[in-house]
C-alpha cells in the first residue's frame, strides 16, 4: 500500500512548476537567441561571486525571460566550523541583485581550518551536526532576509556514530528552521544502491510539503571491493531509467514540481540538454498531474 502526499505551497518559493535547466555560460547566447520552452534556469552560485563580466553580461539578460533559482556549492552548512562570513556576504550581494525565485544549499560539509575542498562532504547525523547545522541554515536566512532549500546528498559511506536517520535528520532540520527542501531525485537513488535502502520509503519519510524544487541528474556506475554497485553522483550523463520511474513516482504522488536538470560535466550541446528537460514538462503536464495540481 503506498501513501498519497498533498503537496501544500512552500511559501518562500515561487518556481514555476516547469522543467528548468543549470544554466551554463557556452549555452547563454544560444538561449538569448532562442528562447526555449522552460521554466526556470538556475546558476551555482560561486560562479557569480564577481562583480561584473560575461557571466553577469549574461545573466542579467537571460533573467528578463526567466525565473531564477540560485544554488549555493561552498557554504559548508553541516561544517563544524563558523560559516566564512565573506562568502555569506557575496552571497547576499548576490541574491540582492537578482532577487532569485529560491535560493538554495546542500546538506554537506566542505572546508575545515581554512582549507576548502572541491566536494560536499558527508556529516554524521547525530544530534550535535543537527544543531549545527539548523544553527547555520538560521544564520543564512536571517543573512539573506528569506528562508532556503536545503538539498538532500548523495553519499558513499554511512557513519558507525549516527543516531538519526538521514530522512528524520533533514525532516527536523526543516521543521527546526522553517527551511525548504531541495529534492534531488538522483541523490535519493544513488544513495538507496549504495546503501542497500528503499528509496520510496525514504523518500515517503520525508516533508514533501516543503519541497520548492527537484533536481534530475545522471550518475556513473563503478563497483566496491566486493564488487558491489557503487554509484557515483557525477552530473556528467543523461537521467538514468531507474531516475526517472523515481521521479515518476514522486509526481504520482505531489503533483507537479519545478524540476532542475543538472549536467555539470560533458555538457553537450543545448538541443540535447532540451531533449531532457522537454521529457520532463511531458512528465509535468501529464493529465494526472494536472488534477493534482487543481486539486
Amino acid at each position: 500500500m503506498t501513501t498519497s502526499f498533498n503537496r501544500a505551497s512552500s511559501g518562500a518559493f515561487s518556481l514555476p512548476a516547469s522543467a528548468g535547466l543549470g544554466l551554463k555560460l557556452q549555452h547563454a547566447e544560444e538561449i538569448l537567441t532562442t528562447h526555449p520552452p522552460l521554466g526556470f534556469v538556475e546558476i551555482h552560485a560561486e560562479n557569480f561571486m564577481v562583480a561584473g563580466g560575461p557571466r553577469h553580461h549574461y545573466l542579467s539578460r537571460i533573467r528578463q525571460h526567466y525565473a531564477l533559482s540560485v544554488h549555493g556549492v561552498g557554504l559548508s552548512l553541516g561544517g563544524k566550523e563558523p560559516l566564512n562570513q565573506e562568502h555569506l556576504t557575496r552571497l547576499a550581494q548576490l541574491v540582492a541583485r537578482y532577487q532569485p525565485e529560491a535560493v538554495s544549499e546542500h546538506i554537506a560539509w566542505s572546508g575545515l581550518g581554512g582549507r576548502y575542498t572541491n566536494d560536499l562532504l558527508p556529516l554524521a547525523y547525530t544530534p550535535a551536526s543537527l544543531q549545527r547545522l539548523c544553527s547555520h541554515i538560521d544564520q543564512v536566512q536571517q543573512t539573506l532576509n528569506r528562508p532556503i532549500m536545503v538539498e538532500n546528498p548523495a553519499t558513499y559511506l554511512r557513519f558507525t556514530e549516527s543516531t538519526l536517520s538521514e530522512a528524520d535528520f533533514i525532516s527536523e532540520a526543516v521543521r527546526r528552521t522553517g527551511c525548504g527542501l531541495l529534492l534531488d531525485v538522483n541523490n535519493v537513488h544513488v544513495s538507496a544502491v549504495n546503501h542497500h535502502y528503499d528509496a520510496r520509503a525514504y523518500i515517503q519519510a520525508l516533508p514533501l510539503e516543503r519541497v520548492g524544487e527537484v533536481h534530475l541528474a545522471g550518475f556513473d556506475e563503478q563497483a566496491d571491493d566486493s564488487g558491489a554497485p557503487l554509484l557515483i553522483d557525477n552530473h556528467g550523463s543523461p537521467v538514468a531509467g531507474p531516475v526517472w520511474a523515481l521521479y515518476q513516482w514522486l509526481l504520482a504522488h505531489t503533483g507537479p514540481l519545478p524540476t532542475l536538470l543538472e549536467r555539470d560535466n560533458n555538457v553537450p550541446a543545448l538541443n540535447e540538454l532540451l531533449t531532457e528537460t522537454a521529457h520532463i514538462q511531458r512528465l509535468l503536464d501529464e493529465p494526472r498531474l494536472r488534477e493534482c495540481r487543481h486539486a
